[in-house]
């Protein structure tokens, strides 16, 4: 019996035993766990943080770069609609095309007074006003030959206007769109001809510099046709060319054609960077380069032109002119194409109003680079003139 007890009492300290170890067991372990994490947090963040942190990172330039994309996508939008508007704010509004014809507005060189005539280094030349219609002035610039500069110094306008009486020949310059009688290379070209023995007559149309009116293709064809009678009236039997270069071939062509229809045709025509109608010239315009192929080209761009009475149509007046012509047209010309010029060439050369007259065409190759109005720098233009115009002398000094 006390055997029995005995190992009941033994088998009883054995499970205390085996209990107590398991509970010392848990208990070292979450002790262990709890040390585990307090060394974690004093260690700092964990690899996961770092994580976190660059995605965050990424998420903002991403949000940076939508929101450039659609930034440009607006810009791209608006240009495009402008792009599109355009067209018809120009066919709904056809003056805005007739203003980007004319360019009076444009007027350089700016800051200058166009009654100084010798602020731009023509002291041989006078400033005086026409009116050729009520309500319409005319600034005109009359330059003697170089070699009367001297005797110019001081004179009044009418010892200038008796001058036109002397034997030296005169040219009627009619100069393009933009700018003024007193842009930078037409005064230079006004040297040139001085220098060659040439009256030099120029002026601004209505609406143009400091003249008074509203530009058309009639009114500045009519401007043209006065100045011409006005130098007729005071020239005696001198030789009258007239000069046009650019926009200033239309009125030149237009001014000659009604001369010769009146059968008082000037002695000669000169034709500077000429085209054969407005049309073609706009067509071929550097400025319509990002339209040219834009559905309906002609008739959101081309119609209001006509549509405003602009025509500038030289391939048909030539066919009406009678007298000798000369055309200069350099092939580097990035405004009026070279090959208008020679297109206008083609037309006039086997004219039968030309039978009896020199037609003649001279090139400037574009190794030279005088481009759309360099050409007074040519060494050979007096040359072409003594040769073309037949004078081998200047005049006799006044």
């Amino acid at each position: 019996m006390r055997k029995r007890t005995e190992s009941v009492a033994l088998e009883h300290e054995r499970h205390a035993a085996s209990g107590s170890s398991s509970a010392g067991s848990a208990a070292a372990a979450l002790d262990a766990d709890c040390r585990l994490k307090q060394n974690l947090y004093l260690a700092g963040p964990g690899p996961a943080e770092p994580r976190c942190a660059a995605d965050a990172g990424m998420k903002r330039a991403l949000g940076r770069r939508k929101g450039l994309c659609f930034r440009l996508r607006k810009i791209l939008l608006c240009v495009v609609g402008l792009y599109v508007a355009i067209p018809f704010l120009i066919k709904l509004c056809p003056g805005i095309q007739a203003k980007l014809i004319f360019l009076n507005f444009v007027r350089v060189p700016y800051f200058i007074d166009l009654k100084k005539p010798q602020d731009q280094g023509l002291n041989h030349t006078c400033n005086y006003y026409l009116q050729p219609e009520e309500d319409v002035t005319l600034g005109v610039w009359h330059t003697v030959p170089a070699v009367w500069w001297k005797n110019a110094q001081g004179k009044d306008q009418m010892w200038y206007e008796d001058a036109l009486a002397s034997s030296h020949p005169i040219i009627l310059y009619l100069h393009g769109n933009a700018g003024t009688r007193g842009g930078d290379h037409r005064v230079e070209l006004y040297k040139v001809l001085s220098s060659l023995g040439y009256h030099v007559v120029t002026f601004d149309y209505r609406g143009w510099g400091d003249s008074v009116g509203t530009p058309s293709e009639r009114g500045m064809t009519y401007d043209a046709l006065h100045v011409f009678d006005w130098i007729k009236a005071r020239s005696g039997d001198n030789p009258v060319y007239i000069w046009g270069h650019s926009l200033g071939t239309g009125v030149a062509t237009n001014l000659v054609r009604r001369l010769c229809e009146r059968e008082t045709p000037p002695d000669a025509l000169i034709l500077e960077s000429p085209f054969t109608n407005i049309r073609e010239e706009a067509k071929s315009h550097p400025f319509s380069v990002i339209y040219r192929y834009f559905p309906g080209f002609d008739w959101f761009f081309l119609d209001p032109i006509t549509s405003s009475g602009i025509q500038f149509a030289n391939d048909e007046n030539v066919k009406h002119i009678s007298c000798s012509l000369l055309i200069l047209h350099a092939e580097d010309d990035p405004v009026v194409p070279f090959q208008l010029g020679r297109k206008l060439y083609n037309i006039a050369a086997p004219s039968r109003s030309f039978r009896d007259f020199k037609v003649q065409f001279i090139p400037f190759h574009s190794d030279l680079g005088y481009r759309h109005k360099y050409i007074y720098k040519s060494p050979e233009l007096p040359r072409i003139l003594r040769e073309f115009l037949g004078k081998s002398e200047p005049g006799r000094q006044h």
